[in-house]
């Protein structure tokens, strides 16, 4: 399928027939990528997907202790109140 280039602004861009983007369902936002000369556009992956998998997988491994040590202030003692 040929498609042209539109300007938008000082870019360009193209219109996707909305067959193809229910064929490989893309959504508002997609990820562009140069492969051997070619634009790929892909379905994103939401933000921050998969994290809460690695924390549980990191709590399980027992690697989520924090990195720094605890160091009190004056601040924990006359401005934090619970």
């Amino acid at each position: 399928m040929k498609a042209k280039l539109v300007r938008i602004g000082n870019s360009r861009g193209i219109r996707l027939p909305k067959l193809l983007i229910d064929q490989v369902g893309l959504a508002d936002e997609v990820d562009l990528e140069v492969r051997e000369g070619q634009i790929v556009i892909s379905a994103s992956e939401p933000a921050r997907s998969g994290w809460a998998a690695a924390a549980r997988a990191m709590a399980d491994r027992h690697e989520d202790a924090p990195l720094d040590p605890y160091v009190p202030s004056h601040f924990d003692d006359r401005e934090w109140k619970w």
